[in-house]
C-alpha cells in the first residue's frame, strides 16, 4: 500500500477527531463533516480514505468506528512496534508522558539517559536505562524506532547508535540535520523554527490587519 506522506499525517488528524466523536456516542459521519473538523476539505478527506480501503455509504457516511479500525490498520501495522527514547529531560519526559498507553502497537519500551541521577528511575512505566550497552537492548528488546531528545551536539552520535541498534525509523528534535542510511526514515521536529513561524505569520497577519483597519 503506497500512501503519500501528506494522507499519512491527514489520517492521523482524522483518527484523534474521529475518536472524540465516538467519545461522544457519534455512530456515523459525513466527509464534509469530517473535514470540517479537521480543516481539510471533503474532496481531500474522501481521497484520503480512499487510499486506506475503507467506503462510506451516501446515505449514512462514514462508520466511525470501522473508520477508526482501517486507520488503525494503516497506521499503526499488524504488529507492534517499539520504540526506545534517548534523552530523559523534559522533552523526553513529556514524551514518556503522552505515549503511555496510546497506542496497543506503538510504545515507548527503553529510554536512555547519560545522567546517573536519572538512571535506574521508573518514570510512567517506562525504566531509564544508562547509554552503555544500548546497541544490545535495542536488538534483544526489538526496537524498530527511536525518538531523540538531546541537545543538538550529541544527536547525530545518539543516531548512530540507534541505528547500529536496528532501528529504521527516527523522530528528531534535536536542531541538528542527521546523517543516516538512505533505509532509515527520519522526521524532523525543529521547535525552534516552528515558534519562529508563528511569530513570523502572526506579526504578517497584525500587519494587514492594522493596514486594513
Amino acid at each position: 500500500m503506497r500512501i503519500s506522506e501528506k494522507t499519512i499525517e491527514r489520517l492521523s488528524v482524522f483518527r484523534r477527531v474521529l475518536g472524540r466523536l465516538q467519545e461522544s456516542g457519534v455512530q456515523n459521519v459525513y466527509s464534509h463533516e469530517l473535514a470540517s473538523m479537521s480543516h481539510s476539505s471533503p474532496e481531500i478527506v474522501r481521497r484520503d480514505l480512499m487510499a486506506t480501503g475503507y467506503s462510506g455509504s451516501p446515505a449514512k457516511g462514514y462508520e466511525v468506528l470501522g473508520l477508526i479500525e482501517t486507520i488503525d490498520t494503516v497506521l499503526d501495522g499488524p504488529v507492534e512496534q517499539r520504540i526506545a527514547l534517548v534523552g530523559v529531560g523534559n522533552l523526553g519526559r513529556a514524551m514518556l508522558s503522552f505515549f503511555r498507553g496510546k497506542r496497543q502497537r506503538l510504545s515507548i519500551v527503553l529510554a536512555f539517559d547519560l545522567n546517573p541521577e536519572k538512571v535506574g528511575r521508573v518514570l510512567f512505566g517506562t525504566q531509564i536505562l544508562p547509554v552503555d550497552g544500548m546497541e544490545t537492548l535495542l536488538k534483544e528488546n526489538g526496537v524498530s524506532l527511536g525518538v531523540i531528545t538531546v541537545p543538538g551536539p550529541a544527536a547525530q552520535a545518539v543516531a548512530d547508535r540507534l541505528v547500529a541498534g536496528g532501528v529504521q525509523g527516527l523522530l528528531n528534535f534535536s536542531p541538528t540535520p542527521l546523517r543516516v542510511p538512505r533505509d532509515v526514515y527520519v522526521e524532523d521536529i525543529d521547535l525552534t523554527m516552528a515558534i519562529e513561524k508563528v511569530a513570523f505569520y502572526a506579526r504578517q497577519r497584525a500587519r494587514n490587519k492594522g493596514e486594513e483597519a
